[in-house]
């Protein structure tokens, strides 16, 4: 019977004798933290059976590293070392518990193998060319002996994978990691069998997948991971991207079609698609190579709506889906999904908290979901807690989160929000065209309100005295932070605006805008206006704008800004606001900006005053978000929900 929401996306799919219960699979994510030896401990595996639980066909576990020489950091599966078999066994069970197909990913960094620093045996790295790397490392050519053992790590990592239990694997010939620096013209330039033409440039894959094929058998799944065009400098693109995936056609069961390459920052926002890239920018690149192979093809590239997943498989774009933030952000998309219950999906909104986490922090997290990083505890059921009475002051989403979760515990809750409407600072992204997903967390969470039965009182601002009078066993503040307001001259002008200006389809705003701060918000807001045509000037005192941003969204902006008509003035500081504009003291020497309206975005500072005023009106006051200390959203939906917990 077809599923009456999404009859493409919902069918199962047979590759080589598997059945896949849907189209959705978990795109490869690697771990940031392992044990000493390399091997998954039980909160990684945790991550990827979180992943499982909410409906994936399929979860993929990346860089499981198939040689020594071949590792880019220290933190990846040792599949080299039969040592790895029982994490790996462990792994495979978890998938298999929520009737989920376990995949390992099959790599090498080749030239990159020490681009965090990790430093291979043999102390220099390998790749198709003698040459120094990105990071200043020393690569030395492959000899025909280095490829063909190689090759054969590859297989024997995969007969490693199948033994543990895993129910295919997916060779990773793509983003510039080995096998796909041997099959770019940029980076290939060989001129022995292994280099020059497609047919030598595809040879070492060929090798590799033949390989694997001999360790495997031929009723085992092989996925293999190719980037449809390079997007770089000498890079191929779409037209040879089709000739090698005909190369790979019916030697491999599915051809996985991503972009790019991952060590470039110019083409990394393509290969992980910035929330500035339209969701399924690279799915054309699929679609022309199904043309032309009869192998099933997968696409991925920033996809989080199930409605434009259905018209990709019903229109024949693409076979397989393929997500990886997506299912950090929601594990439970497909099951919604397919229950009719779309609305209530979080929809990844490509903020990079993931990856910025995963290479600073080493830990899994996400803005939108406080259970990332911590599936393991949530494994088993917090402690019963006997049913009290919560007011939560504040309706942000640190506030909704806390609501809603602390009424699925059984509380009587009544939320309290001094406007007219939920959302807090993220009503400042409704018409903002990148900012969509991150507007729609809003929507999502009122929708989770309104189930949970949590008493939402708009137009109400409470005070500590009221909050007390309500006997509440336990308030939880949420009051959030208030906008700095610089004590400059003409700071009261009627030029000057908040981001409120913002909240609205045209924002109240005039031609030429100058933005009195440059950090994450401003920056974002130049971008905004900008798309809108107006004339942009940023201002910054420090002496970088964005300096508060993750450095990959930084990237995405750079990229953006370099085409843009948006002016940046760092180490320059405002002065005062006159008729005519903003006057600033540069290095240079004193500057007036012109201006219609100033929109300031020098920052929030924490409401402590008002936060304080609440202690002891309960038995139990918690605080949660901005209260605290002026953060960004992962920080408000985290605590909103452990708050709740606590209770």
């Amino acid at each position: 019977m077809k599923n009456k929401y999404y009859p493409h996306l919902a069918s199962p799919i047979t590759i080589n004798n598997l059945t896949f219960k849907n189209r959705i699979l978990g795109a490869p994510m690697s771990n940031p933290e392992l044990d000493s030896d390399c091997n998954m401990r039980k909160e990684e595996i945790a991550f990827h059976e979180n992943r499982a639980r909410g409906g994936l066909a399929g979860v993929a576990i990346g860089l499981g590293i198939v040689d020594a020489i071949g590792r880019s950091h220290t933190k990846e599966v040792k599949l080299y070392d039969v040592m790895s078999l029982p994490s790996l066994k462990e792994a495979a069970n978890a998938m298999h518990r929520h009737n989920c197909n376990a995949v390992m990913e099959l790599a090498h960094g080749g030239k990159f193998a020490n681009a965090r620093g990790h430093g291979s045996a043999e102390g220099v790295n390998m790749g198709p060319n003698d040459e120094i790397n990105g990071e200043g490392h020393p690569v030395r050519s492959m000899t025909e002996e280095d490829i063909y053992r190689v090759a054969d790590c590859f297989g024997q990592a995969a007969k490693l994978v199948k033994e543990a239990g895993f129910d295919m694997v997916l060779i990773h010939g793509g983003h510039g990691w080995l096998l796909g620096q041997f099959s770019s013209p940029a980076m290939n330039h060989r001129t022995d069998r292994w280099g020059g033409s497609l047919e030598n440039r595809m040879r070492f894959s060929l090798l590799v997948i033949e390989k694997v094929r001999e360790a495997v058998g031929p009723d085992f799944p092989i996925e293999f991971r190719m980037s449809g065009a390079e997007f770089t400098k000498g890079g191929y693109g779409i037209e040879e991207g089709i000739e090698m995936a005909k190369a790979i056609d019916g030697k491999v069961d599915i051809i996985h079609v991503s972009a790019g390459v991952h060590e470039d920052p110019e083409v990394f926002v393509r290969t992980h698609p910035s929330m500035f890239i339209e969701h399924g920018c690279n799915v054309y690149l699929a679609a022309e190579i199904k043309k032309h192979v009869k192998t099933p093809v997968a696409t991925l590239g920033g996809l989080n709506d199930p409605d434009m997943m259905e018209e990709i498989i019903a229109t024949g774009k693409a076979d397989i889906i393929e997500i990886a933030r997506q299912s950090i952000c929601d594990p439970y998309f497909p099951e919604k999904a397919f229950s009719g219950n779309k609305d209530d999906i979080t929809r990844c909104c490509r903020c990079f908290t993931c990856f910025y986490n995963y290479l600073t922090n080493r830990t899994f997290c996400c803005a939108f979901n406080p259970v990332v990083g911590n599936e393991l505890e949530h494994k088993h059921a917090f402690p019963p807690t006997t049913p009290k009475k919560v007011i939560v002051v504040g309706g942000g989403p640190g506030g909704m989160e806390a609501a809603i979760t602390a009424a699925g515990r059984g509380h009587s809750v009544t939320l309290y929000e001094k406007n007219s409407r939920l959302g807090g600072q993220l009503l400042s992204e409704q018409y903002i065209p990148f900012k969509q997903d991150m507007y729609n967390f809003v929507k999502v969470l009122e929708g989770r309100l309104a189930k949970s039965g949590v008493d939402v009182r708009l137009n109400t601002e409470l005070t500590a005295e009221q909050a007390a009078a309500e006997n509440a066993d336990v308030i939880i503040t949420a009051i959030g932070a208030k906008p700095i307001v610089p004590p400059i001259p003409g700071i009261d002008n009627e030029k000057v605006v908040g981001l409120t200006a913002l909240h609205q389809p045209e924002p109240a705003l005039g031609q030429k805008v100058v933005i009195l701060g440059g950090g994450l918000v401003g920056s974002e807001c130049a971008i905004y206006l900008d798309g809108l045509g107006k004339d942009v000037t940023i201002v910054e005192m420090k002496d970088d704008w964005a300096a508060d941003s993750y450095f990959m969204h930084k990237n995405a902006m750079k990229i953006y800004m370099r085409d843009s008509n948006i002016k940046i003035h760092v180490n320059t500081t405002a002065k005062a606001i006159t008729d005519k504009g903003l006057v600033c003291q540069t290095p240079e020497g004193e500057l007036v900006i012109p201006a219609d309206n100033i929109l300031l975005a020098a920052g929030m500072k924490a409401d402590r005053k008002t936060a304080e005023s609440f202690y002891n009106a309960a038995p139990r006051v918690f605080e949660t978000g901005d209260c605290i200390k002026a953060g960004r959203v992962v920080e408000a939906v985290t605590t909103g929900y452990y708050r709740a917990i606590d209770i």
